[in-house]
């Protein structure tokens, strides 16, 4: 039987090998190791199931087991170890907690930026099983009190630094009962709670173990604001099984425990607090958290933390390309970066000028599991979509009319699959394994993010609202984006939301907003057409 089937199988690998065949051959042994890793990196997740790491910050507290006293957070010059960190967040949970028990599962929101109380404030929610809503730092007035109400907010937690954005809307949150804390030294005006005061007099001793443990893998862990083609902000559900997935992110870069990261992504999105605070806590390793990005003092910060590794969203590495060519830009111990919207061009200069950085593009959606992993290093690709890859991540790509902004669908309603090299929609199958939480609020949210009947009666898919393209290798480009959304600075932008703010100036009577590619910039930017305009 096995003879057999070396004889059928033996002329199909020739036949697929004969027209690049080494490349090819190159490529499947990638492949292979890749699946491997993947197959480990399953390994490790249920290991940390099995010792009780249900959650992200549950497997923090696993890796605290191990070693208390190294370095997990470097920020300034300040180093905070595993166990100071978990010191600070039961602090803050028991001063919130000192304020009154809110119901499990209630949601209590972050303003902070990137700083050590974010982490503290995050996890300490977590320790009262309540969900943190991360929003946003840029925010402001009518969009702020729109992410409360729509998460469904109970309290806000911010900083000093970020209060007078929130006493713009007190009366507001007052009316709303959301109760605010100032996690940070100083006297604040009536109507917010000093947090601070409260966590120096509480105790760090942790929590009742109760009151730590999820009641289910499946249950919303945090809330993440993604941009809204009408304008607005949805909160997407994340549940504590995702986070757990993302905290296996460094696992497959080929990160270890003795690694230094560097983050200077925003905390409120997912690149940034799940994938690299996850991705951090998974291997054990240590972060330096900046508050900011900034390209002139990057390589200087790499050589004075010894940063081992960075995730970039592409700007990032657009910004560095541009800085004037020095002869310290080398000195570096940066052997990875890894992240998402490298351009191919940028690719090339930046391996060209910073030595030999491994760069692991990356695709992923905040909202869903579809996850695009580019481990050959093939610029300008997103990943690679195999029949191994597809046995890990499951997806398709369907013929898309872009003039109707829909899937085609054949006479009995039935989309189609398109051939290599043709652009279609990204979609991927909604099971009990890869579940779609949905979006906190209105029913209709989620459902138009599905596509239901797409291949046979009664299925679903995710609809990512991306096209891609997959060639003849196996690679997977990202080609656009459909909706009325553009990107600008690693942010989903709601070409409404633009279109609303200038209206509202003098001048203008009809605004339209769309996106334009423009060369040496970002792929996609902001350009706007007053059809009509008065003269001031």
């Amino acid at each position: 039987m096995a003879l057999w089937l070396v004889l059928v199988l033996l002329p199909v690998l020739v036949l697929w090998l004969w027209p690049r065949g080494p490349l090819r051959l190159r490529l499947l042994l990638e492949d292979a190791r890749f699946s491997l890793q993947a197959a480990r990196l399953k390994r490790s997740v249920q290991g940390w199931l099995r010792q009780g790491a249900l959650s992200l910050p549950g497997l923090f507290q696993l890796q605290l087991r191990s070693r208390p006293d190294s370095v997990f957070l470097r920020y300034r010059d300040e180093s905070v170890t595993y166990r100071q960190l978990e010191a600070q967040s039961n602090r803050a949970a028991r001063a919130l907690l000192s304020c009154g028990r809110l119901p499990p599962g209630a949601p209590v929101a972050l303003l902070l930026g990137n700083e050590p109380r974010f982490l503290a404030a995050w996890f300490s929610v977590y320790k009262l099983r309540l969900v943190a809503a991360f929003l946003n730092t840029n925010v402001r007035r009518g969009a702020l009190t729109h992410c409360l109400q729509t998460c469904g907010a109970r309290g806000l937690i911010t900083s000093p630094e970020l209060l007078d954005a929130v006493l713009e809307i007190l009366p507001e949150l007052q009316d709303m009962e959301i109760t605010v804390w100032v996690m940070g030294p100083g006297q604040f005006p009536p109507g917010v709670i000093n947090l601070h005061n409260l966590m120096e007099e509480a105790s760090e001793n942790p929590l009742p173990c109760e009151t730590e443990t999820p009641i289910n893998l499946l249950d919303t862990a945090i809330c993440i604001f993604t941009s809204g083609t009408t304008g607005l902000p949805k909160a997407a559900r994340i549940s504590h099984l995702k986070t757990l997935m993302c905290c296996a992110f460094y696992h497959l870069c080929g990160g270890c425990s003795d690694d230094v990261i560097y983050m200077s992504l925003p905390l409120y999105h997912k690149s940034g607090a799940l994938l690299g605070v996850g991705g951090c806590i998974g291997i054990g390793a240590s972060l330096v958290l900046k508050e900011r990005f900034s390209a002139s003092q990057f390589w200087s910060d790499c050589r004075r933390y010894e940063v081992t590794i960075f995730q970039y969203i592409g700007e990032l590495c657009r910004y560095l390309t541009n800085q004037p060519q020095n002869e310290d830009e080398c000195r570096h111990k940066v052997r990875l970066a890894a992240g998402s919207g490298l351009r191919p061009d940028v690719w090339k200069e930046f391996s060209r000028r910073f030595g030999k950085i491994k760069i692991f593009e990356t695709y992923g959606m905040t909202e869903f599991n579809i996850t695009f992993l580019n481990y050959t290093g093939n610029p300008g690709a997103v990943g690679r979509g195999t029949f191994l890859y597809k046995r890990f991540c499951p997806f398709e790509l369907i013929r898309y009319d872009t003039q109707q902004g829909e899937p085609i669908r054949d006479g009995a309603g039935r989309c189609h699959r398109t051939s290599t090299g043709e652009t279609g929609l990204l979609i991927s199958p909604v099971t009990p394994t890869s579940p779609f939480l949905g979006y906190v609020g209105s029913r209709e949210l989620s459902e138009k993010k599905l596509l239901r009947d797409v291949f046979q009666l009664g299925d679903c898919y995710f609809n990512t609202g991306d096209l891609m393209m997959q060639d003849d290798l196996g690679y997977v480009y990202f080609r656009d984006r459909t909706g009325d959304t553009f990107r600008w600075k690693g942010e989903n932008v709601a070409t409404t939301e633009v279109s609303e703010i200038m209206s509202a100036l003098d001048g203008f009577q009809e605004v339209n907003v769309y996106g334009v590619s423009i060369p040496g910039n970002e792929p996609l930017v902001q350009h706007l057409v007053p059809s009509v305009c008065q003269r001031v």
